[in-house]
């Protein structure tokens, strides 16, 4: 029996390997609170990889709706609506930031409070599920946009 659990251990060595080698990057994350029951949350997600990946969902235990958003002009008013799912080609990255797309959490279970970490499984489909804990930041605001 003894020779088995080394064979077994090598076995999942190849499964452990992806996580090492993470083709998607989620940096310069943070959620905020639009209210008590609802909040949302930013970062960049960077496919360090060679093949597309598209963002179709994102899941958290904190609320009880999760969905991607994006803001449009319909008439000359801007309006946050439901997003499609996100593709980033290989190589690329696309931020979630206010004002654009980003990940809309509505109906709170604790409202989002300065210091807690939030987490989220952002799935990518064929390229896998990446796990992440977001500081949540109140008071951080948007950073300027380029050239302003």
């Amino acid at each position: 029996m003894k020779p088995l659990l080394p064979a077994l251990c090598l076995a999942l060595i190849p499964l452990a390997a992806p996580a090492q080698d993470a083709a998607l990057v989620v940096r310069d994350g943070y959620a905020r609170a639009a209210n008590p029951r609802s909040g949302a949350a930013f970062m960049v997600i960077e496919n360090r990889g060679t093949e597309a990946c598209t963002l179709s969902s994102v899941a958290s235990d904190a609320a009880e709706r999760v969905e991607l958003h994006t803001h449009r002009d319909e008439g000359g008013v801007m309006r946050m609506v439901k997003a499609d799912p996100i593709r980033i080609p290989a190589g690329e990255w696309h931020a979630l930031a206010r004002g654009g797309d980003h990940v809309m959490l509505m109906g709170l279970k604790q409202p989002l409070a300065d210091g807690d970490q939030l987490a989220l499984t952002l799935d990518f489909g064929p390229c896998g599920r990446v796990e992440t804990r977001l500081p949540v930041d109140n008071g951080r605001m948007p950073a300027p946009a380029a050239g302003h």
